[in-house]
């Protein structure tokens, strides 16, 4: 287990003002969802949510940068697309079009927690994000574009929709679970279409070949999956995530110690 006093942070999700809304509809909300912070402490790390310092009402010198040097890592959390514009294509439908604040906000995260030799581990969205800023790019749908694809998304079963995971050999991956083949969750509409230049792939989706694990080749520690590791349980019989938890956190304390 890792040292309680690691400090890992989880980038927000943005919620926009939204008239329809309940709660505050003229106001901007920042969240992150509780399953992912309880696996973050599991690891006997404490989460702490990252506010973005941007958009109208900020104030004060405190950035993203600061962050990157009070953390010992960075988590990426799952949650809306990513803005096509970013690989230079036009959202196919007005529902694609993404976050691209939270965008912004999330790529200046990695920029820095990487700048100051932190880890970084990207969940669903936030593997989709980590390619993109690296000069990647993204299935819009892959229900649209990868014709006889498997399905990834269900609204129904939500976290309980499963596929096999194909783990390649010779990967840290395959350090890190032993075996090959393995159960995970698909909560995605969106995938990699073209990997960033510097990655590797370490898994993919066994039935249809989509990517589903990606790891950093040079010095950064960057390792993203699009599954979600927070979402898995033992007596759903899935992979057994903590051996990915640790490894990011044993990252994170020797960069900590450095």
């Amino acid at each position: 287990m890792s040292s309680p006093t690691l400090k890992v942070g989880i980038s927000a999700c943005l919620f926009h003002p939204d008239p329809t809304r309940k709660a505050a509809p003229s106001k901007t909300l920042q969240w992150i969802e509780q399953s992912t912070a309880h696996w973050v402490m599991a690891g006997g790390a404490v989460p702490v949510m990252i506010p973005s310092p941007f958009g109208a009402t900020a104030r004060g010198s405190v950035g993203v940068d600061d962050y990157a040097q009070w953390l010992d890592g960075l988590v990426l959390h799952g949650g809306a697309d990513v803005w096509p514009g970013h690989y230079g294509e036009e959202p196919l439908r007005p529902e694609w079009v993404g976050d691209r604040e939270r965008d912004a906000y999330e790529m200046a995260l990695v920029r820095a927690f990487v700048a100051a030799g932190r880890p970084v581990f990207g969940i669903c969205r936030g593997l989709q994000l980590i390619n993109v800023a690296h000069g990647g790019s993204l299935w819009q749908d892959i229900a649209t574009q990868k014709p006889g694809a498997q399905r990834h998304r269900d609204a129904e079963a939500y976290d309980r929709n499963f596929h096999t995971l194909d783990v390649l050999p010779g990967t840290r991956l395959e350090q890190l679970l032993g075996t090959r083949r393995h159960r995970v969750n698909s909560v995605h509409h969106q995938a990699i279409k073209q990997l960033a230049p510097e990655f590797e792939v370490e898994a993919f989706s066994f039935d249809d070949g989509l990517i589903e694990a990606i790891r950093h080749r040079g010095p950064a520690w960057i390792h993203a999956v699009q599954w979600h590791p927070e979402f898995h349980f033992p007596e759903l019989g899935v992979l057994d995530d903590r051996p990915l938890l640790l490894d990011f956190l044993r990252a994170a304390d020797a960069a900590r110690n450095r």
